[in-house]
């Protein structure tokens, strides 16, 4: 049986563009997880979500695993870039966005 950790090292590897958050891209729970979602879908990027109000392992662990206190996070390429501002800020950079 994999430990929470080994779960999310799996998600981060497996996912090129990954985005923890509360709720889902359709749905999101959160202001800050409905504006990292936008800022995304604006580059017409395909990325893949975890949803951590149903993965309460994951929203308990990952924050100490990535040294990042706040969701949502987003991966790209198995590195942390940020939470939403980080995100906002810099989508057209992380996600090779043209716009």
């Amino acid at each position: 049986m994999s430990t929470t950790i080994e779960k999310i090292q799996r998600q981060i590897a497996e996912n090129p563009i990954l985005l923890y958050m509360k709720g889902s891209p359709k749905l999101p729970s959160c202001g800050f997880s409905a504006q990292a979602v936008q800022a995304l879908a604006a580059c017409g990027e395909r990325f893949a979500y975890v949803d951590i109000l149903q993965n309460p392992d994951i929203r308990a662990e990952l924050p100490k695993y990535a040294n990042w206190p706040t969701f949502p996070q987003l991966w790209v390429d198995g590195e942390l870039v940020g939470g939403c501002d980080i995100v906002i800020d810099n989508v057209s950079a992380v996600a090779n966005c043209s716009s």
